[in-house]
C-alpha cells in the first residue's frame, strides 16, 4: 500500500511546509534547493470513519467478519466500527467483539476466518465509531451537518443513544438523521464521556458539512459557538486534502483527518490516518489533540471527492 502522507517540516526560518509525497518527502528551505528526506515509518494506520450494513447503499459484506478481514488485506491496524448509535449494529458489536484493553477491541477468536493471506495477517484492532447527520435551522438557514464520534467504550455508546432515541428514531439508519443542532450533539457527546471525541466529518462536502457551500457555516465558531474549543480535528475528507485546508489559517490549530467512509469492504483505507503512539484509544486521542505522535493522513485525488 503507497501511503501519501502529510510530512510536517520544520524549516531553518521557522516556518512548516506540508508536503503529500510517498515514504520520500521533498521540502524547500529558503535560499536553498529543494531537499529530500526519508520519512520514517508510520507505527500504524487507522482508518477512523466506516459504515456498517445496517447505513442506507451500504455492502453487507461491511459486518465485523468482513471489516476485519478487508481491514488486514489493506494494512489497517485500528479500524472504525460505524453506526455505533444503531441497536441491532450495537448489540452485534457486543456479541461479536471482545476488549483488548485500552478502549480498543477485537474480533473474538469465533468469528476469524483462514482466508486471509499469510503475508496481510496481523492484529486488528476496533474503536467505536458513529456518524450522526444534523439537519436544523440556524441564524435563517437550513444547516446539514455530518459528525463522528469515537467512544470509549460501550457504556459510553449506550448514554449517548438513550439520549439521541429520545430525539429521532436510531433504527432507522446506521448514520441516524436528527433534528438537532450540532453544537448541541457535541454538548450530548461530553455529557455521555468527556473521553468521547467529536469530529466534523468530510468537512467540504457542500451539502451535508460544518463548512459545506449549500448548508454549512462560515466558521467553526459560528456553527459550536462556546462549545469550539472542543474541536481538535475535522476531516478533510474525500473532496479535499491537507494543502487546501491549510491554506485558511483558521484552521492552523486544528489537526487534519482523514478516512476512507468506506460503505464496502474494498474501500476501507483509501483514505487513513499515520500513527506513531502505542495502539490504545487514550494515546490516538491524545495524538489527534495534540498532533504528538499524530504523522499525517493518506489522501485519496480530491478530483474525485464530491
Amino acid at each position: 500500500m503507497h501511503s501519501t502522507g502529510v510530512l510536517r517540516i520544520k524549516t531553518g526560518a521557522g516556518f512548516f511546509k506540508e508536503t503529500q509525497k510517498t515514504a520520500w518527502a521533498s521540502f524547500l528551505i529558503p535560499g536553498k534547493k529543494l531537499f529530500s528526506c526519508y520519512n520514517p515509518a508510520m507505527r500504524f494506520i487507522a482508518d477512523l470513519h466506516v459504515h456498517s450494513h445496517y447505513s442506507r447503499a451500504t455492502s453487507k459484506d461491511m459486518s465485523p467478519e468482513g471489516i476485519w478481514k478487508w481491514a488486514q488485506l489493506k494494512g489497517i491496524a485500528v479500524i472504525a466500527t460505524g453506526d455505533f448509535t444503531h441497536p441491532k449494529w450495537l448489540k452485534e458489536l457486543d456479541e461479536k467483539l471482545a476488549p483488548a484493553g485500552h478502549g480498543l477491541f477485537m474480533l473474538k477468536n469465533e468469528f476469524c476466518t483462514n482466508d486471509i493471506p499469510e503475508s496481510c495477517r496481523a492484529d486488528v484492532f476496533f474503536i467505536l465509531s458513529a456518524e450522526i447527520s444534523c439537519i436544523y435551522s440556524k441564524g435563517g438557514k437550513t444547516r446539514k451537518i455530518h459528525s463522528i464520534i469515537l467512544a470509549p467504550d460501550f457504556a459510553s455508546a449506550a448514554r449517548l443513544n438513550i439520549v439521541l432515541s429520545k430525539i429521532g428514531n436510531l433504527n432507522a439508519d446506521g448514520r441516524p438523521i436528527l433534528g438537532l443542532d450540532a453544537k448541541e450533539l457535541l454538548k450530548i457527546t461530553l455529557d455521555a464521556s468527556p473521553d468521547a471525541l467529536f469530529i466534523p466529518a468530510h468537512a467540504w462536502t457542500p451539502h451535508f458539512s460544518v463548512f459545506g457551500a449549500a448548508s454549512g457555516f462560515d466558521s467553526l465558531e459560528e456553527c459550536f459557538e462556546e462549545l469550539t474549543p472542543h474541536i481538535y480535528a475535522i476531516e478533510t475528507g474525500l473532496s479535499s486534502d491537507p494543502l487546501m485546508n491549510r491554506r485558511l489559517s483558521a484552521l492552523d490549530g486544528i489537526t487534519l483527518v482523514s478516512n476512507s467512509d468506506a460503505h464496502s469492504a474494498a474501500k476501507i483505507g483509501r483514505e487513513a490516518n499515520q500513527f506513531d503512539t502505542e495502539i490504545s484509544y487514550p494515546a490516538m486521542i491524545n495524538a489527534i489533540k495534540t498532533r504528538k505522535g499524530f504523522l499525517g493522513t493518506i489522501e485519496f485525488f480530491p478530483e474525485e471527492g464530491k
